[in-house]
């Protein structure tokens, strides 16, 4: 017998001035806009169903137009309103309809109506907020009914008693300092430019209304345990209940087991297809409360059974693990964020479309950068298979006391949120100590309380030397860190290849980039020689690599899309192929000629300009110096010093011998530079590097410069300049031979 609904709700139009409003309301002109922002309309925005792990059929979207007004911090609920805003768009987005900042000394205002029939038989309606920025608090027809404080997690109240008959008025004022204030914000800033990007204030995910009995479901708790073939359940709820849990294949039954709400309950998953990015493989979840044998309450759910950690390969290498099997980790710096909508892109549809090009690109995985989104996007990474490293919104979290708690507090609301999600598979607590605090305490913390999950302590900078994780930053990159033997080393953020591409930049001029190209060529031929370059250091023990970035972020130009994802700006297929061989079993690496990274190997060298022919193998350097390598100045990152360089410009040679030519592999060079360097082989010019790396990288070469080496003695010579800060020059020649 299907059950009765316990209230009845009326969608309304979210102005008191009904159908007129509708028609008023346009998008605020922007500097950028992408191709779904055509599709958004008031009367259909963000319709789908919020919470896709604890859906019941019952629900009525608040999204659509309101009344909006900003005040004065200190003002009272405003008797006029300045306007019409789009809810879920942040007040300072184009989709919004407003594009207005909002001041750390005022406050926005929001005001709505619905209709609604008081819940019969002890029914109770609850209004669910996706997520508002950043302290909330919200009235029902004149009743404050709760506030809440936080900028990503979503929350709801109970607002039954507040009801009336007929027509209800909800009222939330919100107030965001931004990083005038101390709370989790992400990259928003009042001042944006550079890496840090507009502030995003009020609501900004969906806003919703949802019929329940007295006796409900709040939440779930999903645990897996491939090892066991068990999935684990706890369900909380408003009161003591029996619980019933069925697990479902498609249309095959896999488990049914029955418990108490509150206390864990385990169903057998036999035989279990397990969840991967090449397999995303989800279970159906029923969850059913029952009193005198009928359902009371039910909810639909799903899970996927799938195991993450950090543990030793054969060869004894901290790796990355996926459901016991070692899996290199590769995907772009997710940013999140949309030129027409900020925080909050124009639909499903587009958000959707980041994952799908994600996957596109060759990747596995995304690192989602201090922020995290609305159920759905985890809905879809779970769904089409992408790992997600998880990051905490950044803050000035170390400025008080409060703004500590305030920190602790908001992560675990994060972990609270996201942790069923079976994408997930890494929770980063700190990026590049921004707000970095008390890192072992909270990495301590942090394992206790999700013991299922590797904690990357922080993403690049201050390396503490506690969690899972040893993640180094290198632009362009790539590089690593030594191996250690208790954590797994990944590369956290390297690339960030810029190129502008007109008609499809945030503004037209002084866009920013780490390194610019200026064609797709260029741009895409740089990208395929960072991720060659990634094979020796995945042999070496690194275990996964985050690219920089999914898009064009407002001035930052160095997306693999552009901001309004138009353009894919490299060659698809190129970048898709490359991208395939890191997941390759690590290759082996022989040094043919070695460099002075581990023992230091004599070179000739000068700094005074020498003869123009003084990189060809008969040239004469029994003048100049001989000393150990490497060269440069001793506090250069990286940098092996051997002997001290520290002018403009150094000239170095080097004799070889090798006893035959390698037939197989792939001969590379290994490379320390900083700045520019040109290398000669037997008198050709093999290769040039420009700016500098933090660490060794290796550069294939070409098969006509391989063709250079001979038995018997060969030469080496390299011309490196420098211009400012730190410097050092070193190379040698090693083969990778893939397994």
């Amino acid at each position: 017998m299907p059950r009765k609904p316990l209230v009845m709700l009326v969608a309304a139009y979210m102005l008191f001035g009904g159908v007129p409003s509708l028609l008023a309301w346009q998008p605020a002109p922007g500097p950028l806009m992408t191709r779904w922002a055509k599709d958004v309309s008031p009367d259909r925005v963000w319709p789908e169903y919020p919470r896709p792990q604890m859906a019941r059929p019952e629900w009525t979207n608040l999204n659509g137009v309101w009344q909006y007004a900003i005040r004065p911090k200190s003002d009272d609920q405003p008797a006029r309103w300045d306007g019409e805003i789009l809810v879920p768009f942040a007040v300072e987005s184009a989709l919004s309809g407003v594009m207005k900042p909002l001041k750390p000394e005022e406050q926005l205002w929001y005001r709505c109506s619905f209709e609604a029939q008081k819940p019969a038989d002890g029914g109770r309606l609850l209004l669910h907020f996706g997520a508002v920025d950043w302290q909330s608090t919200v009235w029902i027809n004149g009743k404050e009914v709760g506030r809440h404080t936080g900028g990503y997690d979503p929350f709801c109240f109970d607002i039954t008693d507040a009801l009336q008959e007929g027509s209800n008025e909800v009222v939330l004022s919100v107030w965001d300092p931004t990083d005038a204030g101390y709370q989790p914000r992400g990259k928003q800033v009042l001042k944006p430019g550079g890496i840090m990007y507009t502030a995003v204030s009020g609501i900004w995910q969906t806003v919703w209304l949802e019929a329940v009995p007295a006796t409900h479901i709040q939440s779930l708790k999903i645990v897996p345990d491939i090892d066991r073939g068990v999935v684990s359940v706890t369900v909380s709820a408003t009161a003591a209940a029996k619980v019933q849990l069925t697990a479902a294949d498609g249309d095959t039954l896999v488990a049914k087991r029955s418990g108490i709400a509150g206390q864990a309950i385990e169903l057998p998953i036999e035989n279990a297809r397990l969840w991967s990015p090449d397999d995303p493989h989800l279970y159906d979840l029923k969850v059913a409360l029952i009193e005198d044998g009928q359902t009371i309450d039910a909810v639909d759910s799903y899970f996927g059974m799938r195991k993450t950690e950090v543990r030793k390969d054969a060869e004894g290498i901290q790796r990355l693990m996926l459901n016991n099997q070692v899996v290199f980790q590769y995907g772009p710096l997710d940013q999140g964020w949309w030129p027409d909508g900020l925080y909050t892109p124009a639909s499903d549809e587009a958000m959707k479309y980041d994952i799908v090009m994600t996957k596109k690109f060759g990747m596995n995985m995304a690192r989602k950068h201090v922020k995290y989104e609305s159920a759905r996007w985890y809905y879809w990474c779970d769904k089409l298979g992408l790992l997600v490293w998880q990051d905490m919104p950044a803050g000035d979290s170390p400025r008080s006391d409060q703004s500590k708690a305030n920190f602790r507090r908001e992560l675990k609301a994060m972990i609270d949120t996201l942790h069923n999600s079976p994408s997930i598979v890494m929770w980063v607590p700190f990026n590049e100590g921004w707000g970095q605090y008390d890192t072992p305490e909270i990495v301590a913390w942090t394992q206790q309380y999700d013991s299922t999950r590797p904690v990357n302590e922080a993403s690049g900078w201050h390396d503490k030397g506690s969690g899972n994780v040893s993640d180094m930053h290198s632009y362009p990159g790539p590089g690593m860190r030594p191996v250690e033997d208790n954590r797994v080393g990944v590369l956290g953020e390297f690339g960030g290849l810029g190129m502008p591409v007109a008609g499809h930049t945030w503004q037209a001029e002084k866009n920013w980039g780490y390194v610019s190209y200026k064609t797709s060529e260029e741009l895409t031929d740089a990208y395929v020689r960072l991720l060659t370059q990634m094979r020796p250091l995945i042999a070496r023990g690194l275990a996964a690599a985050v690219y920089t970035q999914t898009s064009d972020v407002e001035v930052e130009v160095n997306g693999l899309l552009t901001y309004d994802r138009q353009v894919v700006k490299m060659d698809l297929k190129r970048i898709a192929d490359a991208a395939g061989k890191l997941y390759l079993p690590p290759p082996i690496i022989k040094t043919l000629v070695p460099t002075s990274q581990e023992r230091p190997q004599l070179w000739r060298y000068t700094i005074q300009r020498p003869a123009d022919d003084w990189f060809q193998a008969s040239f004469d350097d029994a003048a100049w110096k001989l000393g150990p390598g490497g060269f440069g100045t001793k506090d250069t990152p990286g940098a092996a010093v051997g002997t001290v360089w520290n002018g403009s410009d150094i000239w170095i040679r080097r004799s070889f011998n090798l006893d035959e030519i390698p037939r197989t592999g792939e001969v590379c060079l290994a490379v320390y530079h900083d700045e520019d360097a040109e290398v000669y082989l037997n008198g050709q010019l093999v290769d040039k590097f420009s700016r500098y790396v933090t660490s060794y990288v290796l550069t294939p070469l070409s098969p006509s410069a391989k063709a250079l080496l001979k038995p018997g003695k060969n030469t080496l010579a390299v011309h490196c300049h420098q211009t400012e800060g730190g410097q050092g020059i070193d190379v040698g020649l090693m083969l990778i031979v893939e397994k």
